[in-house]
């Protein structure tokens, strides 16, 4: 895993959504090399630990990545006041990305809350062969839905409490197209309730299915065990580390 650190500039910043804000950052290098499904480690002013955050979007010509962030705490809360023109200490890109394939003719894309963002650069690498399924809590949190659909991926919005899309979880428009058939891979972000469910489904219709995983993560290379979390390799129980091993998994290998 190759990864770059230093200091690098915010070019544009947008609060999306209450206390949920965009940045994009010129880092050439670090664009370069990112894949989707990977994630940043930002350092906050006055923090020792750095806060992960996934990469939503990735521009090689431009030489930008996206990030996509929900202030939960002291330390994004810091990350938030920095401003366009203004230098973000980051570390990426880290960790293993989403497997994508370009013969794929149908995909179905799944964010839950935050876990939204990392789906925005599967949905432009497959375009109109996705089915993005975004689902928030109410309609003042949901986010992204624009930028879903100017990928041309069909977008399908689902709220808790019935304020935006479908009155319900995400989980029930991916078991009617999983049901339908023809769906090449399921790819997930979100909480983990949510992230077992799909699994469930579609180990029970037998799609390919990758879901990367939200943790607290302190060094972000592997190197401590903050991050840890039991999965199944040839048959043998294993302590995988989300930040380098995942965040993304094969569905299949996670032990819920």
């Amino acid at each position: 895993m190759k990864y770059i650190q230093g200091q690098y500039q915010i070019t544009e910043k947008t609060a999306i959504a209450r206390e949920i804000y965009s940045f994009t950052i010129f880092c050439p290098g670090i664009a370069a090399a990112a894949c989707p499904g990977q994630f940043v480690h930002i350092r906050a002013k006055g923090f020792t630990l750095r806060r992960p955050i996934s990469i939503c979007g990735i521009d090689k010509e431009k030489g930008t990545l996206r990030i996509v962030f929900e202030i939960r705490g002291e330390g994004t809360s810091e990350i938030a006041k920095l401003n366009k023109g203004e230098l973000i200490d980051m570390l990426a890109p880290l960790g293993h990305s989403f497997t994508t394939d370009s013969d794929y003719n149908k995909v179905i894309l799944i964010g839950g809350g935050i876990g939204t963002p990392p789906m925005l650069p599967l949905a432009k690498f497959y375009g109109s062969r996705a089915v993005a399924i975004s689902g928030f809590r109410n309609a003042s949190a949901v986010i992204l839905q624009d930028d879903f659909r100017n990928t041309g991926a069909e977008t399908i919005l689902c709220t808790d409490d019935g304020s935006a899309g479908i009155h319900g979880f995400v989980t029930q428009p991916l078991v009617e197209l999983a049901e339908k058939g023809r769906v090449d891979a399921v790819y997930a972000c979100g909480p983990i309730p949510m992230l077992k469910s799909v699994a469930d489904i579609c180990r029970r219709n037998d799609i390919f299915c990758e879901i990367s995983l939200e943790e607290r993560m302190a060094c972000g290379i592997g190197a401590c065990l903050g991050c840890a979390c039991r999965t199944i390799r040839n048959d043998e129980e294993y302590f995988a580390h989300v930040c380098k091993d995942g965040p993304v998994f094969n569905s299949e290998e996670v032990l819920w």
